[in-house]
């Protein structure tokens, strides 16, 4: 239909029934009084590339578009957080910062207590292990956040890479911001503005406003916050 999320919803919204036999006479008389026959052509904001990623996740629990650790990469390069794939390939030795969202979290019975945690960023996947003293130090991010940054050793034996974690950060709220990111659409601006615009018309915002005959919940004023479900032992 070439029509993206929110105008898809808005013709949608605009589908009507097709009328059967018995109410033709009823299916008359509401055609003749539906606001929806001499309803505008309406603009409708356009949404942010991460608006659309958020949505993706709500709706299927995936996306096909860009990975939402992507639009914090800058926030996390300035803050020398290096990509997951660059992590698992740096030298054994090496001391390094990773992040990304928790994708499993596990206990084997075998282990004495050491947790491996599998974090996803754009660039591929971290492997964390995490000793049990730091578990007990921070536990309540271990076991909650959507997304950390960890900050520890590398360690490699043969083809097995692994990040020994020295102290974690809850990234959670960095990545609740996604369905904020990359604005695709001006700011608003004041009355005054015509001046901006170089629009020598009638401001449309000063007409009368008419008839809205049809009205969706718009759900992107508040963007859920992206929530991925993490395999996690028990």
């Amino acid at each position: 239909m070439k029509l993206k999320r929110r105008e898809a919803l808005w013709a949608i919204k605009a589908l009507r029934d097709e009328p059967l036999p018995l109410f033709a006479a009823a299916s008359a008389r509401d055609r003749e009084t539906v606001p929806e026959i001499d309803e505008p052509i309406v603009e409708l904001r356009p949404m942010t590339a991460g608006s659309e990623v958020v949505q993706d996740y709500s709706h299927v629990g995936l996306t096909l578009r860009h990975h939402p650790v992507a639009f914090l990469r800058e926030d996390l390069r300035r803050q020398r957080i290096i990509p997951c794939a660059e992590t698992m390939q740096s030298r054994d030795g090496r001391w390094a910062e990773t992040a990304g969202i928790v994708l499993v979290r596990q206990m084997p019975g075998s282990a004495k207590g050491v947790i491996f945690i599998t974090l996803e960023d754009e660039s591929g996947i971290a492997n964390l292990v995490i000793w049990p003293a730091i578990f007990e130090k921070q536990r309540r991010i271990i076991l909650s956040a959507g997304m950390m940054a960890a900050y520890g050793r590398i360690q490699r034996v043969g083809d097995v890479v692994h990040l020994v974690a020295h102290r974690l950060t809850d990234l959670s709220s960095e990545l609740a911001s996604v369905g904020d990111r990359d604005c695709a659409f001006p700011l608003p601006h004041g009355r005054g503005d015509e001046l901006h615009h170089g629009s020598p018309g009638v401001d449309p915002r000063s007409k009368p406003k008419g008839l809205k005959p049809r009205n969706i919940l718009d759900p992107y004023g508040h963007i859920d916050q992206i929530k991925v479900k993490a395999r996690n032992f028990r």
